[in-house]
């Protein structure tokens, strides 16, 4: 590899550096909206959290709960040592 693609791939991991951590701040507020909709759920009274209102919230928290484990998996991947393989 060449000095100009290894600067390159140095570029590459710091832009990478600035998503991932944004990612962890979307990740810190989308666990925030899930925590609150599982607050009004678990204190939802039992008529409306065995009807339509409870499936929407237990569907409305799944669907963040997938969220926050796909940020989470974004954010654990090695991309630095990927890209330093790349750059020996």
């Amino acid at each position: 590899m060449n000095n100009q693609r290894r600067k390159q791939i140095e570029d590459i991991k710091g832009r990478i550096a600035a998503l991932l951590s944004e990612a962890e701040n979307i990740k810190t507020d989308v666990e925030a909206i899930r925590d609150e909709e599982q607050e009004y759920r678990d204190n939802m009274p039992d008529s409306f959290g065995e009807g339509e209102k409870g499936e929407k919230a237990d569907a409305a928290i799944a669907a963040l709960e997938q969220v926050v484990e796909d940020l989470e998996s974004l954010i654990e991947n090695d991309f630095d040592g990927q890209l330093d393989t790349a750059a020996e």
